[in-house]
């Protein structure tokens, strides 16, 4: 106890002593928060990458003191900008007393501007000969283990910003989720896609099966939900003669949380009017595989010691012949309800108010099925209870025209044929709120505008919907979803020490 108690105290004479540098240069009149701001015509990287044309010449830079070594009347110290990290070299007799003297009270977190000349080392690193230095920003908080990099996990989530400057990779794996999300756009923008935006707050949870966020709108006085999914919006754009049409966005789920869940997250959902199923997985193939060669450099990638290949095509399975192969359970054979739900008791499946076979199917591949899909694979024809948006299959109307793609054991994508039959649509809406009487809060509300809607007619149509990020998890070897979004949903270090207590 003393010891931390000591130590707590050691950092505030540290922090303390940042501010009265802070206050020594307001009243020389040197306040670097006054500084508005800093020409610069050089980054870090692009002087690295070509000594030669810049050997010689005048540069001027800016970034964050990374290290700091000081002997006498000269010194180094390490600027990083966002591409990278440049050494630099102070001496007392190029930029003149009062500064060096100022400079050698700087410290590392402080943010400089420089001006200099380019050269190179007697050991052969590329360095600038400072010739001025301005300070731009005092930093009054203390760099994580110096510049050795934060390694607390749960503290890295919390200050990202700290995170950035001190782990480099992990800038590195958003600029990589950067590219990637170009390439995908670029992608369906070429392809005659349209982008648009559509409503985040909605009166009704549609769209997929999912519990909501709920919160007020205090001037209509009445419950609102954030979106769970896009689909029913997008698909009234095909109605509307829009023919490709997509939005990529935040979906908002009220949910648990894990190493594959956030309760906001990216996904993108598109509608292509005249197409099926089947062109949306051949769409997902091509374009998951092209956002890896553009992100990557290759359609393999290495996610945690296993490879993946995302060169299309990729694996086609049915759902009943996955169920078959790895739970050992055949429903070509099995027609009714009661047979399934026997099934399902020997399988220790938990059974659920209202369940039918087609959900005992569902519950058998997730048990047994999903865990075995590491490469890219595509499951196919799933039954209509747990499709509620999708079209009947006209041979079997038992299944559904759908899929999910999934990749290292999770589901990436969902897609099928849009159901546009209205009278269809409503039955399974209500087929829903009967499942919501029954306790299922993730059962869909029924949207009596989307049955307008499909009542003036929708076009055949192909929908899909890709979860970004789980997909910049594999392509940037990201063991938990936090590692991908900048800054994930956190609970609140006071509840956290309340519930700890």
């Amino acid at each position: 106890m003393n010891n931390e108690m000591n130590t707590q105290e050691e950092l505030s004479e540290v922090l303390q002593v940042r501010r009265d540098k802070l206050a020594k240069l307001q009243e020389m009149g040197k306040d670097p928060f006054k500084v508005s701001r800093y020409d610069r015509t050089s980054n870090s990287m692009e002087i690295k990458d070509n000594f030669e044309s810049f050997e010689g010449k005048t540069v001027k830079i800016a970034g964050r003191i990374m290290s700091k070594r000081i002997q006498g009347k000269a010194g180094f110290i390490d600027i990083q900008d966002q591409e990278g990290r440049i050494q630099c070299y102070i001496r007392l007799d190029r930029i003149g007393e009062e500064e060096y003297s100022l400079f050698s009270t700087y410290d590392i977190g402080d943010i400089l501007g420089l001006e200099g000349e380019v050269f190179k080392t007697k050991k052969e690193e590329i360095s600038i000969k400072a010739n001025e230095v301005v300070l731009l920003s005092k930093s009054l908080q203390i760099l994580p283990e110096k510049y050795h990099g934060l390694k607390d996990q749960d503290l890295r989530y919390r200050q990202r910003y700290v995170d950035l400057i001190v782990n480099p990779e992990v800038k590195n794996a958003f600029l990589t989720r950067t590219k990637a999300l170009k390439a995908l756009r670029s992608y369906l923008d070429e392809r005659g896609f349209l982008e648009v935006e559509t409503p985040i707050l909605n009166t009704i949870a549609g769209g997929a099966n999912a519990r909501p966020f709920v919160t007020h709108h205090n001037t209509l006085d009445i419950p609102m939900y954030m979106r769970i999914a896009n689909e029913l919006y997008l698909k009234r754009l095909i109605v509307g003669g829009f023919d490709k049409v997509y939005e990529m966005g935040r979906m908002f789920r009220n949910e648990g949380m894990s190493i594959k869940h956030n309760p906001e997250y990216t996904a993108i959902e598109l509608y292509q009017a005249y197409a099926d199923y089947t062109d949306m997985m051949e769409l997902t193939e091509n374009v998951i595989a092209h956002m890896a060669k553009e992100a990557t450099g290759s359609m393999k990638i290495n996610y945690q010691g296993t490879e993946i290949d995302f060169t299309p095509p990729w694996r086609r399975m049915t759902m009943e012949d996955c169920v078959k192969e790895y739970a050992g359970v055949d429903f070509s054979k099995i027609d009714t309800d009661e047979e399934a739900l026997q099934i399902a008791k020997e399988k220790g499946i938990e059974i659920t108010p209202g369940m039918r076979r087609g959900e005992v199917i569902n519950a058998l591949f997730e048990e047994f099925g999903e865990d075995k899909l590491i490469q890219p694979t595509f499951i196919t024809h799933h039954p209509v209870e747990v499709s509620p948006l999708a079209k009947r299959n006209v041979e079997d109307p038992r299944k559904t025209d759908r899929f999910e793609a999934f990749a290292n054991k999770w589901e990436l994508a969902n897609a099928f044929s849009e159901l546009n039959d209205p009278i269809d649509q409503k039955e399974r809406f209500m087929d829903q709120v009967r499942k919501k009487e029954l306790g299922d809060d993730e059962a869909c509300d029924m949207d009596e505008d989307f049955i307008n809607a499909l009542e003036v007619g929708l076009p055949p149509t192909g929908g899909l919907g890709i979860g970004i990020d789980r997909v910049m998890m594999l392509l940037t070897n990201s063991p938990s979803i936090r590692d991908v979004i900048l800054f994930p949903t956190m609970k609140p270090i006071d509840n956290q020490k309340n519930t700890e207590e």
